[in-house]
């Protein structure tokens, strides 16, 4: 049996976006920004798209930009919005367990002169309100809060924080990574006080190599590519009209059935953290129960090296992350699990299972059962 659990990572496309994706490549390939038919052909994908993702979150076809996926919605976002507020301030707040495209972000950002402030989480991974009304400035510009956390599945109250940051600061604005949230979750930004919203298509069976960065109408925010002055002069460069209507696909599908997936993905979570707290020594981190979001279960198992636990998996065919894929393929100490006072020992023993709507019971019972017999087997011999 193959059984992939690691859709934090990347997903399975969905038949239908495949094929449409495929169709749009082979026939329907015009450039939007060419006025003959086949132009006309591209651009009503790039306009459907655009309605399909403003109906689904309750906001206007002109606050949608297309990106590449979501490390450049989040450049966007961070230096878009610093760049173009840095005369009114040049304060930023974020969290110590952000993404990679977030933090390497905000590190450029201190090298520009900016003021970051880096908000602790607690032992779940969630932030506390109280400080992040704290750390609101007369000059803070932005508020960086990653929706869910793609290493351990801790879930944001994105609601609650918006309406502080416009109670301290109506002035500054929010901008949440929403990667692996939305398909998950209902994202309305504009009822959360949010003002941008990363998103990556590959997250929610769509195509690699595209996402879409939610502008709230009104939010100043600098372009950092230019060129031909596409999507409005925001984002130059021809749009990947196969990925943008692969996109408007997979989002139409993943929200179709949204608390029948959910709700199923919530029973499978807890079933293997069930299987697994029966393994001695054996850490569930995050949020428990509906607390956390439904696909991420992070383990720290003492006494295994993630990658070797990992690649013991692999030999049974069983396939998940050490941590994140997302910062790239080199071992490296996470700071998330440092964020959340993950022992230090164990830092380097933990594993991500991630889970979609196609993960079944019977791939979770049979990855519990390989889990059972190698972690045992494992632990002996790494004493030797």
């Amino acid at each position: 049996m193959q059984v992939y659990l690691d859709n934090s990572a990347t997903t399975k496309c969905y038949d239908e976006v495949a094929e449409l994706v495929c169709r749009v490549m082979c026939e329907d390939y015009g450039n939007p920004s060419s006025m003959h038919h086949k132009g006309v052909e591209a651009e009503q994908y790039v306009r459907y798209a655009k309605e399909t993702l403003a109906r689904l979150m309750k906001v206007n076809e002109k606050e949608i930009l297309f990106t590449s996926g979501g490390t450049e919605a989040d450049n966007i976002a961070l230096i878009g919005t610093a760049m173009a507020h840095h005369r009114r301030g040049r304060h930023l707040i974020t969290t110590r367990m952000e993404h990679p495209a977030v933090l390497q972000t905000m590190a450029y950002l201190e090298r520009q002169g900016f003021d970051v402030t880096y908000l602790s989480v607690d032992r779940a991974g969630r932030i506390r309100l109280q400080e992040l009304e704290r750390a609101i400035r007369k000059d803070t510009i932005l508020v960086s809060i990653m929706h869910v956390n793609n290493e351990i599945g801790s879930v944001q109250p994105i609601a609650e924080a918006g309406e502080l940051i416009k109670r301290s600061n109506p002035q500054t604005l929010f901008h949440v990574d929403a990667v692996q949230g939305f398909g998950k979750f209902r994202i309305y930004p504009s009822r959360m006080n949010v003002d941008l919203l990363s998103v990556s298509a590959h997250k929610i069976h769509g195509p690699k190599g595209v996402g879409f960065l939610y502008i709230r109408d009104g939010a100043r925010v600098n372009p950092i590519i230019y060129g031909g002055g596409q999507q409005k002069g925001m984002r130059s460069g021809t749009e990947n009209v196969p990925g943008i209507a692969g996109l408007a696909k997979a989002a139409d599908l993943v929200y179709a059935n949204l608390d029948q997936d959910v709700d199923r993905m919530y029973e499978l979570r807890q079933m293997l953290i069930d299987g697994v707290s029966r393994i001695e020594d054996v850490r569930v981190n995050g949020c428990p129960g509906r607390d956390g979001a439904p696909h991420i279960v992070s383990l720290s198992v003492r006494g295994v090296r993630s990658e070797v636990l990992l690649h013991a998996l692999e030999e049974k065919e069983i396939y998940v992350s050490a941590g994140s894929a997302c910062s790239s393929n080199k071992p490296q100490i996470s700071d998330t699990l440092k964020a959340i006072g993950v022992e230090r020992d164990l830092l380097g023993s933990t594993i991500r299972f991630s889970l979609s709507v196609f993960t079944t019971a019977a791939e979770i019972e049979y990855t519990i059962q390989a889990l059972e017999e190698m972690v045992p087997m494992l632990r002996k011999y790494s004493r030797h």
